[in-house]
């Protein structure tokens, strides 16, 4: 059974459920969606590692979801919050949309968003960052689209078939963002 985390205008974050760890599996090992991705390009795709760390993500209570259209609960992506530094009250934020037939369509956008509202209104964060490879375009724009700012470069950090990628690196800080999902089951 799905639950809805945080629930957006045409997608919502649940915690993801036993079902999930064929299309995650299924994503890593397509190279379209992987590769942009970064290390999940490189390994061997397990379904049984897969249900593993969905396993480990439940029991540890990790800020990992499920993706899922509003219009016909399909799964569509995985969004997290890793290296969360409770100290300096900062993450990064990761993001697939796995179904290449969803591309181009927003969801992206909105599920950063949701990712974004849970950081900086539920987990009280400061600063939120990603790396993105300067090939990726496409969620480059995404990102620029939601607010996240450039901060930086890694030169020829990623080397695909013999050649080097530079890496973008991008933060937005709580104070940049306002709550656009949370703030709906609030009083005014």
């Amino acid at each position: 059974m799905r639950m809805r985390k945080l629930v957006g205008d045409r997608c919502y974050l649940s915690p993801p459920v036993p079902e999930d760890a064929e299309p995650w599996t299924l994503w890593e090992s397509d190279l379209d969606v992987a590769l942009p991705l970064g290390g999940e390009a490189y390994g061997v795709p397990s379904l049984d590692r897969t249900r593993e760390w969905i396993d480990e993500i439940l029991r540890d209570g990790q800020h990992v979801y499920s993706v899922v259209t509003l219009e016909d609960d399909a799964l569509i992506g995985r969004g997290m919050l890793v290296q969360i530094d409770r100290v300096n009250r900062s993450a990064m934020l990761g993001l697939v949309i796995g179904e290449k037939e969803r591309w181009g369509q927003g969801y992206g956008a909105e599920a950063t968003r949701l990712l974004l509202d849970v950081a900086f209104s539920l987990l009280n964060l400061h600063s939120v960052r990603l790396g993105a490879f300067a090939f990726n375009t496409r969620a480059l724009r995404c990102y620029e689209k939601v607010g996240f700012r450039p901060i930086g470069r890694r030169r020829e950090a990623r080397l695909v078939g013999a050649r080097a990628y530079d890496i973008v690196e991008m933060d937005m800080l709580a104070s940049e963002f306002t709550s656009p999902y949370v703030r709906r089951h609030l009083p005014d």
